[in-house]
């Protein structure tokens, strides 16, 4: 199974240039996935640099035939008035995460990130997007999220709120309740330990949050990081602002990762960041098990 995660900036690469179908090129260039993760992808947000489409999760599935788009939002605002065409209202403003995947999916899960209160940053609800998916192999449960850029507090508070998801399906895994029937929404809980957890954690490599993410988990496998696994002793190259210095005028910065269970460690065939693409000001990372 490949998987690609990528925060997209809705498609905008470092030069400002607006083109999500040059980004899912760029992606497919780097791998042939069966599971595509990507986060800023947005809907109604016109007025963002570079002036994305009205709404990208469409875009992304007619970019994508014969996969699954899953969408997720997070910030969810009132619709822009000056975006209002030809007597058409506006769209609200959403802006989350997306999963593509041409696997079979099994259940979809969106959870909202804890927000607390910050006074002293701008800040923006945000989301964990979940897919259970049949994967080769088996079935695992796919996460992928983005935490706060602006508060180490939310951060922090979202690290954990990821960790209780795990223990969650964990327990849902060691003590399914039954379905009440064939037809109804009262399915079987039964999910899969086995978990891929990827995204932009906004959390520089080493900070407290992610050392959060590897601490033991009661009930479950921990959480081991995929690349510094396959690249034992080794520093993981920088993720954000390595081409896009204007919006990283502090240097680059390596915040984004793909986390498994300890149980997928021996399926882990390979994990690369992408150092070349300019296609966003955040580089890709593939991933694939055997």
């Amino acid at each position: 199974m490949k998987l690609v995660s990528w925060n997209v900036q809705w498609g905008r690469d470092a030069a400002g240039r607006v083109d999500l179908a040059r980004t899912v090129h760029e992606a497919q260039r780097l791998a042939d996935f069966d599971v595509l993760c990507l986060q800023e992808i947005t809907r109604g947000f016109h007025a963002l640099p570079g002036g994305p489409s009205d709404d990208q999760f469409a875009e992304l599935a007619a970019l994508l035939p014969g996969f699954t788009v899953i969408e997720a939002i997070g910030a969810d605002l009132g619709a822009d008035p000056a975006a209002a065409r030809d007597g058409k209202p506006a769209r609200r403003r959403q802006f989350g995460n997306a999963l593509a995947t041409r696997l079979p999916v099994a259940q979809v899960f969106r959870h909202l990130l804890p927000w607390p209160a910050d006074p002293a940053a701008p800040s923006m609800q945000r989301v964990a997007l979940e897919a259970v998916l049949d994967a080769p192999g088996g079935a695992l449960r796919v996460l992928v999220t983005h935490l706060e850029f602006y508060s180490e507090r939310q951060r922090l508070a979202q690290v954990e709120a990821l960790r209780r998801y795990q223990q969650e399906a964990a327990a849902h895994a060691a003590q399914p309740a039954p379905a009440e029937n064939d037809e109804g929404p009262f399915a079987r809980t039964a999910r899969p330990v086995s978990a891929i957890v990827c995204g932009d954690f906004n959390s520089a490599w080493g900070s407290a949050a992610y050392a959060r993410m590897l601490d033991p988990l009661t009930g479950s496998p921990a959480f081991i990081d995929a690349w510094t696994t396959l690249h034992p002793g080794a520093t993981p190259p920088p993720t954000a602002g390595v081409y896009d210095t204007a919006q990283w005028s502090d240097g680059p910065l390596t915040c984004d990762f793909v986390f498994v269970t300890e149980d997928l460690r021996a399926r882990l065939a390979r994990c690369e960041i992408d150092g070349a693409t300019q296609a966003s000001d955040h580089q890709p990372i593939v991933l694939e098990l055997s």
